[in-house]
């Protein structure tokens, strides 16, 4: 069976056994969470699910390409996941255009003094002028949150996701969603994706644990 068409009849199960079919944004969220949970070495990149005893060699300042610093990420101690993150969110912040990444920037800033309906029009019109930049519509799902617009909310997350699947932060993003809604083995289920690629997410792994008795035994 092919992963692809293996992902789509997993999607057909999610499709027909979620509780909340007013909120129709979690189905394609999930979906994709769903996807790329499939074991990482079936994918292109090949991150390992155990982080190594020992530190993380010194990342080259020149490192910048996303797969490198994932796979780093994966083995990395404390202290060397906070730097690579660093990277990562360097990465996925730039859009290729001054004028885009300033817009993504007022976004945080409104974000940051608590204005979220200021945000929703910054990002807006980010994502209107650049719909292939992944943080623009992670950053616009939290702004939607913020507001209480959880449909809108998830559509981002899953558009975000759709264009960076390794988003670690996204994925947890969804995972609180999930969480909220009642979605406890979906969200275990997100907090897990996230630690795979970043175990030192500390957000996740306290949801992880949080929502652990509830999941224990079951299948995911």
């Amino acid at each position: 069976m092919s992963l692809a068409f293996a992902a789509r009849r997993v999607t057909l199960q999610i499709v027909m056994s979620i509780r909340h079919p007013r909120l129709k944004g979690i189905v394609a969220a999930i979906a994709l969470i769903v996807t790329y949970s499939i074991p990482l070495n079936a994918q292109t990149l090949e991150v390992p699910g155990t982080p190594a005893p020992q530190a993380a060699p010194e990342v080259p300042a020149d490192l910048t390409s996303e797969p490198e610093l994932l796979q780093r990420l994966a083995t990395a101690d404390t202290a060397e996941a906070k730097r690579l993150d660093r990277q990562l969110q360097a990465i996925w912040s730039k859009s290729g255009s001054t004028s885009m990444d300033l817009l993504l920037q007022r976004g945080r800033d409104a974000l940051e003094a608590d204005e979220a309906s200021v945000a929703i029009e910054h990002l807006t019109a980010l994502t209107d002028h650049a719909p292939e930049f992944a943080e623009g519509f992670h950053t616009r799902a939290t702004a939607y949150f913020r507001a209480g617009l959880y449909g809108p909310a998830l559509a981002d997350l899953g558009r975000a996701l759709e264009l960076n699947p390794n988003n670690y932060n996204a994925i947890y993003g969804l995972g609180v969603m999930l969480e909220s809604l009642g979605e406890d083995k979906r969200a275990f289920a997100a907090y897990e994706r996230v630690l795979a690629l970043n175990p030192h997410h500390e957000e996740a792994a306290q949801g992880e644990e949080r929502l652990r008795v509830g999941v224990e035994g079951t299948s995911l």
